[in-house]
C-alpha cells in the first residue's frame, strides 16, 4: 500500500454466483462488509491517529497509523535512501512481499547478482505491513485460467498455490522470522440458505482443482470448530495458516539484506523504462528492472488505469478474556471467512485479540491512495458490526485498532506475472487480496523467468503456469470506473441484504448485475 509496495494480504474480490470463490481473504486485506438488516450498532468514537507504537489511551480506537500489526513493535529503523546515480543487475520496484521474496529467491540462485531493491517508504509501509495475515492458497483469476488454457493448465496453478503455503512456512523457519506463523487451515463459513449453496458449489469446485485434503462440516461440526451466528455449514482446508503480517516482511527485509541485497527505502520512483529505474535521487541502472508494486501501481507514470487500487479496511478488538474466548472457541486458530457477496475475513491474533476485515469505502476518485490508514468512522462502525453479528456473545468487546490499505485489481480479476524479454522489464501483482501468499509464488517465477533470459537455467514447471505472462486490458477513464466499483459494491451488499431477509435458498438475481459490471 504504499508506491513501492505489493499486495498483501486479505480477501477481496467479491463473492459471485458462478465462481463463488476467486479471490480470499490473505486474505487483502478486504472484501465489503454487507450491511445487516437490522440498523448497525453505533460507530466507536475515534481519536487521532498516533504513530505506530504509541500507547492508545483506555478505551480509545487508534485509527491509522499504517497498522495494528506496527503497533507494539513500532515502525522498523529506516534505511538510507538511493544516494545518487546507480547500477545493478536486477532492480526491484516495491519493497513488500513480492520484491523481497523475488530478491531473496534471486539472491540464493545466483549469489553473483547485485541487486538493488527501492521502497518508497519503508518495507512493508504498503498491503504487506496491512493485510489480514491470510497465508492461503487462493488465487485470483484460476477459473478464468482454465478456461483460457485447459483445466488440467488450472490445476497445477492451485497445485503451485498449495505447496507456496507450504515454501512460506519454511522459509520463514529456516530464516528465522517468528512470524506468530499458526497452520490451522482456512474456514469458509455459510450463514444463510443462499450462502449454503453457494458453499457447496465452492466446496465441489475446489475438489475438482485436486484439493482432496479438502472437509465439508454441517452446522455441529462448523460450531465445534468456532462459534459463529446461524452458521450453517462451512469448508475447510489445510492449506492455510494465520501470521503477523508485519513481523514476516520485517524479517524477510533483514533476510535480504543479509544476503547482500541493497535496499534503499525513502526513495520512491518516478518512472520505470527499459533498463532504467528513475528517483528523484538518481536513476539505477539494470538490465533488468522488475515492477513489485501492486496497488500503488497506478502511481507510476503510464500506470493510471493498469490495475485499480481497491482499498481494504479492518479492525482489531481489545484482546478477549478466557471467558470471551471460551465462549466463541476457534481452538484451531483456522483462519476465517464468509460466504456473502461482500464478504469478511478474520484471524485470531497471537495475542488474542480478532483482527476482521472488509470494505468500506471500496475505492477513491483517481485512483487515490492513502498515506498512513486512517478510517472512516462509518466503516469502523459497520466492521463492529459484522464482528458482533457472526459473534454477538462479544457485545461488550471494544475496538482497539482501525486501520485501511489498498491492494491492485486488474479489470479481468486475474492475478499475473510476466517478463518483456525484449526490454528486461517485468512485473507481477493484481492479486486481488490474496498475495500473502500468491507473492511467494510470484516472486519464485520471476526469478525461474529472468534466469531462462539471462540463460542460467531453461523453462521451469513455473514458468509454465497459465497465469505467466497473461495480457489484460485497462481499466476505464474516470468517472466510469469510480462509478462501476462503487455500484458494484452497492450491489452486492443489496444481494446480501436480500438474502439475509428472504432467507432464500438461491442467490439473490441481483448479484449478477454486479457480477456484469465487475467483468468477472
Amino acid at each position: 500500500m504504499s508506491s513501492t509496495e505489493n499486495a498483501g494480504d486479505a480477501s477481496d474480490a467479491p463473492r459471485t454466483t458462478d465462481a463463488p470463490h476467486t479471490a480470499g481473504p490473505t486474505g487483502t486485506a478486504v472484501p465489503a462488509p454487507a450491511p445487516a438488516p437490522t440498523a448497525p450498532a453505533p460507530a466507536p468514537a475515534l481519536g487521532p491517529a498516533p504513530g505506530a507504537g504509541s500507547a492508545p489511551a483506555p478505551g480509545a480506537v487508534v485509527n491509522g497509523g499504517i497498522s495494528f500489526w506496527y503497533a507494539r513493535e513500532g515502525l522498523p529503523a529506516p534505511r538510507e535512501p538511493l544516494p545518487g546515480d546507480a547500477s545493478a543487475d536486477v532492480v526491484i520496484v516495491g519493497g513488500g512481499y513480492t520484491g523481497l521474496w523475488t530478491a531473496y529467491y534471486l539472491k540464493k540462485a545466483a549469489p553473483f547478482l547485485r541487486i538493488t531493491v527501492l521502497e518508497r517508504k519503508f518495507c512493508g509501509y504498503g498491503a504487506s505491513g496491512r493485510n489480514g495475515g491470510w497465508l492461503y492458497n487462493g488465487i485470483a483469476g484460476r477459473d478464468r485460467y482454465a478456461r483460457l488454457h485447459g483445466h488440467e493448465a488450472a490445476v497445477r496453478l492451485q497445485g503451485a498455490m498449495n505447496d507456496t503455503v507450504a515454501e512460506v512456512v519454511r522459509v520463514a523457519a529456516e530464516e528465522g522470522i517468528d512470524a506468530d506463523v499458526h497452520q490451522g487451515g482456512v474456514l469458509e463459513v455459510a450463514c444463510t440458505p443462499a450462502q449454503l449453496a453457494r458453499l457447496r458449489a465452492f466446496h465441489e469446485t475446489e475438489l475438482s482443482y485436486g484439493e482432496k485434503d479438502r472437509e465439508f462440516h454441517g452446522a455441529r461440526e462448523t460450531a465445534e470448530r468456532v462459534r459463529v451466528a446461524d452458521a450453517v455449514g462451512s469448508s475447510w482446508t489445510p492449506h492455510g495458516a494465520r501470521l503477523h503480517p508485519a513481523k514476516l516482511v520485517t524479517g524477510l527485509a533483514a533476510a535480504v539484506e543479509a544476503l547482500g541485497v541493497t535496499v534503499h527505502e525513502s526513495t520512491p520512483v518516478t518512472g520505470i523504462r527499459p533498463k532504467h529505474a528513475v528517483t528523484p535521487y538518481g536513476t539505477v541502472r539494470a538490465p533488468y528492472v522488475l515492477r513489485c508494486t501492486e496497488g500503488f501501481t497506478a502511481s507510476l507514470k503510464g500506470q493510471r488505469r493498469t490495475w485499480l487500487p481497491m482499498n481494504s479496511s479492518m479492525i482489531a478488538t481489545e484482546p478477549l478474556t478466557a471467558e470471551q474466548w471460551e465462549s466463541v472457541g476457534w481452538e484451531g486458530r483456522e483462519t476465517l471467512g464468509d460466504m456473502a457477496h461482500a464478504y469478511m475475513y478474520a484471524q485470531r491474533t497471537a495475542d488474542g485479540r480478532i483482527a476482521l476485515g472488509g470494505r468500506g469505502r471500496p475505492y477513491r476518485f483517481g485512483s487515490r491512495t492513502d498515506d498512513d490508514g486512517r478510517t472512516q468512522a462509518a466503516t469502523v462502525g459497520a466492521l463492529r458490526e459484522v464482528l458482533l453479528r457472526r459473534f454477538p456473545q462479544l457485545a461488550g468487546v471494544g475496538v482497539a485498532h482501525a486501520w485501511s490499505g489498498v491492494l491492485g485489481v486488474p479489470r479481468d480479476w486475474c492475478a499475473t506475472v510476466a517478463l518483456d524479454r525484449s526490454t528486461g522489464l517485468g512485473w507481477a501483482g493484481g492479486y486481488v487480496g490474496s498475495g500473502v501468499a500468491t507473492a511467494n509464488l510470484a516472486a519464485r517465477t520471476l526469478r525461474d523467468l529472468v534466469q531462462r533470459d539471462s540463460g542460467q537455467s531453461g523453462a521451469t514447471d513455473l514458468t509454465a503456469l497459465p497465469w505467466v505472462d497473461h495480457k489484460v486490458r485497462k481499466w476505464e477513464p474516470e468517472p466510469l470506473r469510480w462509478l462501476g466499483v462503487h455500484g458494484m459494491y452497492a450491489t452486492y451488499r443489496a444481494a446480501d441484504r436480500r438474502e439475509a431477509t428472504t432467507h432464500a435458498a438461491q442467490s439473490s438475481r441481483i448479484a449478477r448485475v454486479a457480477d456484469r459490471v465487475a467483468g468477472r
